[in-house]
């Protein structure tokens, strides 16, 4: 005799019913149970759960299946260290790198220099990136470099039809130049070799040639050669190197300058540096008004060496800013400044301790991550994604850095960039020419900025 089945409930839905703990797989008890264990991992799932109401919905998957679990982790892994994730080019980017390039109007490219010769690798990757980057940018490419090498380095690295198709389309023009000036080689080789990559490069923007230059090479010979065959600004004594880092907002990096030009400074060039920092950071970056913080060790007024004390009173009587006060070092990456100014010496130091931030953080991690077969599972969860934090704080992996202060548009490269570093990097000089920094920067000129500031104070 059968037994017959009841109708179901409409309004009952078995999925939505709590599951009992003796009803779980012991698969998915064992994890639950690592998951609590482990203190540096549930520190983060503690962290994710109160900063957002889905750890409900997160609590009913977990107890689903296994599969659904493993992919849940690790999609919740990727939620929890987000705040930690930084693309310094969100905003110039506007989308994902890795989706399908947009057709681009010939009559929207914009001539960029490349300094074809610069950098560790050059000129494989370097040539790889401008490439990929007329596919993706509205530019042309004159790229800069020794002939015989570049046609080489393009048959080496299977690049041969790419680059003729893009010299016969007029997307990329190769520029030939003389000995290159290596990354060992003192700033004063740009006027011994006159014929360098870096140096015609330059001069296509001098020329009006190119809109825009871009080098991975020498950082030293990159600001002689802009000096001596660009000038400065009027009004701008030193050129300065902005670099920029993350703060708790990934889409707000902020700005520092200077991070290695200029390594003994004077109150005037911080104001100056301050000047630079904010047109960049509202034309480029789009912040409406920026708040300019000066780099001290502490927030008063009083605090800090006579350049930090003598520069904090340039600032608050500049009206052309938005000063916001001293920045401590904490403060640097906590999101409440959008431009911060320092010695050239200071700042490198501030920035190659960021390079090591990626690097350290994930071998933290790591160490924490229990061994054994429960360690392999928490890996398999949480590694590619902190190698994917790592990767993104790793400030080589982001393009490089405008010299600001001279007449052009110069953005330099970490010596190591690789292909997706000079897509990132173009990315940049194309912003910086369309956003017109250069027509705000001019603006500088009909205020001398030395008159404005030695009615106010000595130079030390």
């Amino acid at each position: 005799m059968s037994i017959p089945l009841l109708p179901k409930d409409p309004d009952t839905n078995p999925a939505s019913e709590p599951k009992t703990k003796t009803s779980r797989p012991r698969a998915i008890r064992r994890l639950v149970i690592w998951y609590r264990r482990n203190a540096a991992v549930t520190t983060l799932v503690d962290t994710a759960t109160t900063s957002a109401s889905a750890a409900t919905n997160v609590a009913g998957t977990v107890v689903s299946s296994a599969g659904t679990v493993v992919s849940n982790a690790g999609s919740m892994a990727g939620s929890m260290l987000q705040p930690l994730v930084f693309d310094p080019l969100r905003r110039l980017q506007g989308g994902d790198s890795n989706s399908e390039p947009k057709k681009i109007d010939s009559k929207d490219r914009l001539w960029v220099a490349v300094d074809g010769m610069g950098g560790d690798n050059a000129p494989g990757p370097i040539l790889e990136g401008c490439l990929e980057a007329i596919q993706r940018l509205p530019i042309r490419i004159k790229f800069v470099g020794e002939q015989e090498k570049v046609f080489k380095a393009a048959k080496q690295i299977d690049l041969t039809e790419l680059l003729n198709e893009a010299i016969q389309s007029n997307e990329l023009e190769i520029v030939p130049s003389g000995p290159s000036i290596e990354m060992n080689e003192e700033a004063t080789a740009v006027r011994r070799k006159k014929d360098a990559s870096i140096n015609l490069a330059m001069d296509l923007v001098k020329q009006g040639k190119a809109t825009a230059m871009y080098s991975a090479g020498n950082s030293g010979a990159l600001m002689a050669s802009a000096i001596f065959r660009l000038g400065r600004l009027a009004g701008i004594d030193r050129p300065a190197i902005g670099a920029l880092f993350p703060t708790k907002d990934p889409g707000q990096p902020v700005l520092v300058l200077d991070v290695g030009a200029n390594m003994d400074c004077r109150p005037t060039y911080l104001h100056q540096f301050a000047l630079l920092g904010s047109i960049y950071s509202r034309d480029v970056l789009q912040t409406k008004t920026p708040r300019i913080g000066l780099l001290n060790i502490g927030e008063e007024e009083c605090k800090g060496n006579d350049l930090a004390i003598r520069t904090h009173e340039l600032l608050s009587n500049e009206t052309r800013l938005n000063f916001a006060g001293n920045c401590e070092g904490r403060d640097v990456l906590s999101g409440n400044f959008d431009v911060v100014v320092c010695d050239g010496f200071t700042g490198n130091v501030l920035l190659k301790f960021l390079e090591s931030v990626g690097s350290v953080l994930l071998d933290v991690l790591r160490a924490e991550l229990p061994r054994g077969r429960r360690g392999k599972v928490g890996s398999a969860f949480l590694r590619s994604n902190l190698k994917r934090i790592k990767k993104r704080l790793d400030h080589a992996e982001h393009g490089g850095a405008l010299l600001l202060g001279v007449n052009g548009i110069c953005v330099i490269g970490h010596g190591s960039s690789k292909s997706l570093s000079v897509v990132s990097a173009l990315r940049l000089a194309h912003s910086a020419a369309s956003h017109g920094v250069m027509e705000d920067l001019a603006e500088l000129q009909k205020t001398p900025i030395k008159q404005l500031i030695e009615k106010k104070v000595e130079p030390v």
